[in-house]
């Protein structure tokens, strides 16, 4: 009983750990790297609010890409 309760709470984990597909890869990356753009506008033109939300949604939409996994 104590071994289904313990595979249910690591199975997040594992996959998180898996391969990443390709396709998720190239989408966060490019995510990240148009953040990445538009912060450094944003900080340029003092849009303090627009630097934290594209930051924000850079850092927090490759960390998501690491969750999709290869079904086998």
């Amino acid at each position: 009983m104590k071994n289904k309760k313990l595979k249910a709470k690591l199975s997040p984990l594992q996959a998180y750990m898996s391969p990443t597909p390709a396709l998720a890869k190239k989408l966060g990356d490019s995510l990240l790297g148009v953040s990445t753009m538009v912060t450094a506008s944003a900080i340029g033109a003092d849009m303090d609010w627009l630097s934290y939300l594209s930051l924000f949604i850079g850092v927090v939409g490759k960390f998501m890409t690491n969750m999709f996994t290869i079904n086998k």
